[in-house]
């Protein structure tokens, strides 16, 4: 017995409003901002002097603060594990008051309204901060990729891509709220992400995987989106290095920049009423009696459950599945891929973050103003999404259409970094622009193919806790190279000159360093550990040849094709 869906039109007006709210594109949208927030780590170059002005710091303290930083940032397994067992909801709510917390502890810090913390509690505040773009990142991308199995390599670059922007974003934010305040970017990324994550907290959640007529257009749509508000704020960040902006043109900015933003709100609506106006055309079959062939079965159940079980247990470490099978955690953090996964994004990832954490050191003792210091931070943050879409774009497109692994783009942007650091360990006239943008580049799509090269080699299952696990080497190379390597050989070179002054460290407050030499043997290291990398990268190429020349998503339109109601699923 069939019947048409029918109603007056303020319900009707209702339900589309509700299946807005409710379905997948509004959430991505959701989830677009909430990775716009999400970058705040990524701006540590701009009021990392302000810290260091503030609380007598040298450049290693400022290292060691970087590296905490970094460390928050990058260790998510709390935030892993927590997913598997809490919604998403909650996963975002303790994210927001962490990231508020953090980051509102160094504002009053450097503000001083409380008494001067110690460098241990300063560390700790900076990590509890960074640590929330972790429960950003679970809450909101897993979810998103784990809703979109299929497109999941468009779904991390556009995802991540907005998280490489966060950076400029708040630069042309807080420049039209604060003005050109370095203190007040602190107190902005204290409580703007956090309000973003409170908003649209319920928003976030797994939905049925299904298929839709227009995903790929949708997605190239917001990729293209996402084009014009990177290419709007190099723009403007070029041009406010060249022009003087009143503060009524930075205001103009920042609104054109939120108009962008939201863009992909509309095409929320528009995909939602297509969706609508089909279900609302099509006849509701009552009383149908169930397919033989979708009954269950009791005893294939309780295979499937004692099988799920087991992957948890030691007794299969041993016996790992086939690659893009669901590996259990243990089984992939002990498997040979994930280690050297380890090894190249402790080179890769840990030299990336060096090389941004010290971009304001750099521009100092180079002689750049404070002002030019920030255009190489909006570069590192608008190349770091150009990255981080190549590597969610490009690598998709190349990997169905010539069978090239994942792992090579990794291994050739390992080497595109190691080319940053010569340009500033020798630099030249407009060198520290080029080598901005490469190391953006770089780390973004070193970031984005880590996340889904995981995906991939050991699939969705525990996906949440693996990838925050995967990206555990970027803060200990961080902190090697940071702290150990730059930080130290700076310093040497700075006392080296209050030497040759006849001074000694008690007589300054701020250990300063000026000149080429400053920088130019811990980047040449960090060279070499980049070119290290690549090379191990390119082992796991060799492992993972014969698998991506298969059909690496096979598994997932097999399980689409088999839904009963997969044909008619436009919206949800």
């Amino acid at each position: 017995m069939a019947t048409n869906i029918g109603g007056s039109g303020g319900g009707s007006c209702c339900g589309y409003l509700f299946q807005v709210i409710s379905g997948r594109w509004f959430m991505m949208f959701a989830s677009f901002l909430i990775m716009v927030g999400a970058g705040a780590t990524y701006l540590f170059g701009v009021y990392s002097k302000e810290i260091k002005a503030t609380l007598g710091y040298d450049q290693s303290t400022l290292n060691l603060l970087g590296t905490c930083k970094d460390l928050g940032a990058n260790v998510g397994i709390l935030s892993g594990l927590l997913a598997e067992v809490a919604p998403p909801w909650f996963v975002l709510l303790v994210g927001s008051a962490m990231n508020f917390a953090g980051y509102f502890m160094i504002w009053l810090a450097v503000m001083k309204k409380i008494t001067k913390p110690k460098v241990w509690q300063m560390c700790l505040y900076i990590c509890i901060g960074a640590n929330s773009q972790n429960f950003a990142n679970t809450g909101s991308l897993v979810t998103c990729v784990k809703n979109f199995p299929e497109s999941r390599g468009m779904m991390l670059g556009i995802m991540k891509g907005f998280v490489g922007l966060s950076g400029a974003f708040f630069t042309q934010l807080y420049l039209s709220i604060y003005g050109n305040d370095a203190k007040s970017m602190i107190l902005l990324i204290g409580w703007l992400p956090a309000l973003i994550s409170l908003i649209f907290v319920y928003t976030i959640r797994p939905l049925k995987v299904s298929t839709h007529p227009n995903e790929l257009k949708v997605f190239y749509q917001y990729l293209y989106i996402t084009i014009a508000l990177a290419l709007l704020m190099m723009a403007l960040t070029i041009a406010q290095k060249e022009v003087h902006f009143s503060h009524y043109a930075y205001v103009g900015s920042a609104i054109a920049v939120c108009v962008l933003i939201f863009l992909p709100l509309v095409i929320a609506f528009r995909e939602e009423y297509t969706s609508w106006k089909h279900k609302r055309q099509l006849p509701v079959v009552l009383d149908q009696p169930p397919s033989p062939k979708s009954e269950s079965n009791p005893q294939i159940e309780r295979k499937d459950s004692h099988e799920e079980n087991e992957q948890c247990c030691c007794a299969d470490i041993c016996k790992p599945p086939k690659r893009g099978d669901d590996y259990g955690i243990l089984q992939a953090l002990l498997s040979v891929d994930m280690l050297i996964l380890f090894v190249a994004t402790f080179c890769g990832l840990g030299c990336s973050l060096t090389s941004m954490d010290n971009l304001g050191q750099i521009g100092e003792s180079l002689g750049y103003k404070q002002h030019t210091i920030n255009t190489f931070v909006s570069l590192v943050s608008i190349w770091n999404y150009f990255g981080r879409v190549f590597a969610g774009f490009v690598s998709e497109i190349i990997l169905k259409k010539y069978k090239i692994p994942r792992p090579t783009i990794m291994a050739l942007s390992l080497l595109l970094s190691a080319l940053s650091n010569i340009f500033v360990a020798y630099p030249f006239l407009g060198s520290i622009y080029i080598a901005s943008v490469l190391v953006g580049f770089s780390y973004g799509a070193q970031l984005t193919l880590l996340f889904i090269i995981i995906s991939e080699l050991f699939g969705l299952k525990y996906y949440s806790t693996l990838f925050n696990c995967g990206q555990l080497a970027s803060p200990l190379g961080s902190y090697v190279l940071s702290v150990v390597v730059v930080g130290k050989l700076y310093d040497r070179e700075a006392l080296k000159q209050l030497a040759e002054k006849g001074m000694t460290r008690e007589m300054v407050t701020e250990l300063t360093c000026i000149g080429k030499q400053c920088y130019r043997l811990s980047f040449l290291v960090l060279a070499g550990v980049n070119i290290f990398g690549a090379l191990v990268t390119f082992i796991l190429v060799m492992r993972t040849r014969k698998y991506y020349n298969g059909d690496i998503y096979r598994r997932f339109k097999d399980e689409m094709a088999a839904a009963p109601d997969s044909k008619h699923v436009a919206g949800k």
